[in-house]
């Protein structure tokens, strides 16, 4: 990759967009049960042009038919049977063999993200209903390949439709474009404590808006890289960056990552422009404008100075700008 792309390709941290697999009645694709999909304007129109799909319908792909006997998880939330409503046929032990199956494929494809159909028997990720012996549910379960895949790939960035949610959608689209910069670190080439010392300094605003403990864990980590080989470092590091991805972000935190970035700005810009950029920053955390405003500004005055620290921030271009996260 060409180095000095502008915005959330700046240099050469990502080797090419995130592979992310998808539960394929989200693309449009009509594989359920009834011969209906569960289309995603979002995924199939707005995301689809940054990211490579790797789709996957466990049922079909088990060896069930369209249309099919709808079906249902019931018994032990903890290990639940799949069970078809009408017949109660067990496809438990084929949706088993085929998850694990599946996954040993998935490995080879180095995925960066999943994304579920909620609330599905096979691919639900919360509260998946479990029907007792007298066909009562609890919203105890989580979907048999889901299951499977999360004790797999403990790391990867995984959601559902909670990315109707902005903050929830934001959230999981910064965690796998960070997850392909750390894989495109951590894969191509030897890590080193320069490498990680300007990976982690390229992402500390980032984590800061997660949480600040993360950042300061992370810190000592990098400078004690020493005392680690190469694996254990990496598989150290990639572990704790990516629980902090997963800490939900806030109005505050953003807030003072916000302030955080106009410290470093503050002898680069005249009393009126210090004076603009607090009002825009205490607009977004008075929610009257949302953050792409202050970021806007930053990123303004950022590049017309050549503030370098600042202008290799991952956070003020962590994914597309098309993509319209921040608006």
């Amino acid at each position: 990759m060409v180095c000095r792309q502008a915005g959330w390709k700046r240099f050469g941290m990502i080797d090419r967009n995130p592979r992310l697999g998808i539960s394929q009645c989200l693309l449009g694709e009509a594989v359920r049960y009834d011969e209906g999909h569960k289309r995603d304007s979002f995924l199939a129109d707005v995301l689809s042009p940054f990211v490579e799909w790797v789709p996957v319908c466990p049922e079909i792909e088990a060896g069930l038919e369209v249309p099919r006997e709808a079906m249902h998880l019931a018994g032990n939330p903890a290990a639940p049977q799949l069970l078809t409503i009408g017949s109660q046929k067990d496809q438990t032990h084929a949706m088993h063999t085929f998850s694990r199956a599946r996954l040993i494929q998935l490995r080879k494809e180095d995925l960066d993200g999943y994304i579920f159909k909620k609330n599905s028997p096979s691919c639900g990720l919360h509260q998946v209903k479990v029907y007792t012996a007298k066909g009562h549910p609890s919203q105890q379960g989580i979907g048999i390949f889901a299951g499977t895949f999360l004790s797999t790939f403990p790391l990867m960035p995984i959601e559902d439709v909670r990315l109707n949610d902005a903050s929830m959608r934001e959230n999981f689209i910064e965690q796998i474009f960070c997850y392909r910069r750390w894989k495109t670190l951590s894969h191509h080439q030897r890590i080193t404590r320069e490498a990680l010392v300007q990976f982690h300094t390229q992402h500390k605003c980032v984590l800061l808006t997660h949480r600040r403990l993360y950042d300061h864990e992370l810190g000592q980590l990098v400078a004690k890289a020493g005392e680690y080989s190469p694996t254990d470092l990496t598989n150290r590091y990639g572990e704790r960056f990516m629980e902090a991805l997963k800490v939900k972000t806030t109005v505050s935190k953003h807030g003072n990552v916000l302030q955080h970035l106009a410290g470093h700005l503050k002898k680069h810009l005249s009393a009126t422009e210090r004076a603009k950029l607090q009002e825009m920053i205490q607009d977004y955390h008075r929610r009257i404008t949302p953050l792409a405003v202050p970021l806007t500004l930053i990123k303004h005055y950022v590049r017309i100075r050549g503030i370098r620290y600042l202008l290799d921030q991952v956070y003020l271009n962590p994914h597309p700008k098309e993509l319209m996260l921040r608006s």
